[in-house]
């Protein structure tokens, strides 16, 4: 007696499944899950941050003895990184006509990112030296606290752009890759100057 064979919804005659088409690529997807993450970090420091600055209403702040945050020199490099956050766009653009395109744009972006931490740390220097530190009081605490993990993120994200740019220059780059490593440091160009507004105005 002969039987016949259905054929499974969404499989090949023979029955198999047929393999889904992923949305995003696992390393896009991951990326953008750790930014959520770290986006909840940033946001509950700074509200932190805030609650302590309102209950000083009506006093010094910063505390009596404690040096002002240099916030016009750090206007100067908050361009710098929103300048190679920018860049990074151009990059993205030139690497969808010719990879070779993208290698001038991408180094520049990540020479931006360099002076950006080079220039937190020559900040820090000087407050250390003025006498802030995070003992001193919970302003140096929550300064160092913030911008310090913001920097932990710069350095981390300009690693993976460093790696990605060698790839690039090898023509090893996959597309998949090159958004991951520019999800990471669009998340630190965008979450930067939120910090330097509360933290530093």
């Amino acid at each position: 007696m002969e039987t016949m064979t259905l054929d499974r919804p969404g499989g090949d005659p023979q029955g198999r499944p047929m393999p889904r088409q992923k949305i995003l690529p696992d390393g896009v997807l991951g990326m953008l899950l750790f930014i959520f993450t770290e986006a909840m970090l940033f946001a509950g420091m700074i509200s932190a941050f805030v609650i302590v600055k309102s209950q000083a209403a009506g006093q010094m702040w910063p505390p009596y003895g404690q040096p002002r945050l240099p916030a016009q020199e750090t206007a100067i490099n908050t361009a710098a990184l929103l300048l190679s956050g920018i860049i990074l766009l151009f990059a993205q653009y030139a690497f969808k006509k010719s990879e070779t395109r993208a290698v001038v744009p991408f180094g520049i972006s990540i020479f931006l990112g360099l002076f950006f931490v080079a220039f937190q740390g020559v900040e820090w220097a000087q407050m250390l030296g003025q006498g802030l530190t995070m003992q001193s009081s919970t302003y140096g605490a929550f300064f160092y606290l913030i911008v310090g993990t913001h920097a932990l993120h710069a350095l981390g994200a300009l690693g993976g752009m460093a790696w990605a740019c060698v790839k690039l220059t090898r023509g090893t780059l996959t597309q998949s890759a090159f958004t991951t490593v520019q999800l990471f440091w669009y998340f630190v160009v965008i979450v930067w100057p939120l910090l330097y507004w509360k933290v530093y105005l």
